[in-house]
């Protein structure tokens, strides 16, 4: 089934794909993408190499705090 994954934090959207799920391991594997790429979004907003660092270190738990994770059929 297509799903429409959707990460927002407030009323801004921090990430949107559709993903083909089909059972635990593929929904598994949807989570782990759009955590990496907002990870990645993180890192790319460093306006430095030693704010890249710090970034690296720091957890991202801690900027998703408060998000909101919906599931939409497409």
């Amino acid at each position: 089934m297509m799903i429409k994954l959707r990460i927002e934090k407030g009323d801004v959207m921090l990430y949107e794909q559709n993903y083909d799920i089909s059972d635990a391991e593929s929904f598994g594997k949807a989570c782990a993408h759009a955590w990496s790429q907002l990870r990645g979004q993180r890192l790319d907003r460093a306006t430095s190499v030693g704010a890249l660092f710090e970034r690296l270190n720091d957890p991202l738990v801690d900027e998703l705090d408060g998000i909101t994770i919906s599931l939409a059929k497409t």
